[in-house]
């Protein structure tokens, strides 16, 4: 059990680093919409969001509360 959410865990942080280097490459080409670039941190805040309460839910398993 600790090992899936641990690799969704992982996961998770992986996704939030492809939206961030998403939104920075549409930033560094000046060729990305408002619009865009609020999608883009949209997603990267849910992203975030969803890694930290699986991490915090990886710790938790880890030390015998799960």
């Amino acid at each position: 059990m600790s090992e899936n959410i641990l690799f969704m865990a992982i996961a998770a942080c992986l996704a939030t680093l492809v939206v961030l280097m998403i939104g920075i490459i549409g930033f560094g080409t000046g060729k990305s919409t408002p619009s865009f670039s609020n999608r883009m941190m949209r997603y990267r805040i849910i992203a975030q969001f969803v890694a930290i309460v699986l991490i915090m839910a990886t710790i938790l398993v880890a030390r015998g509360g799960g």
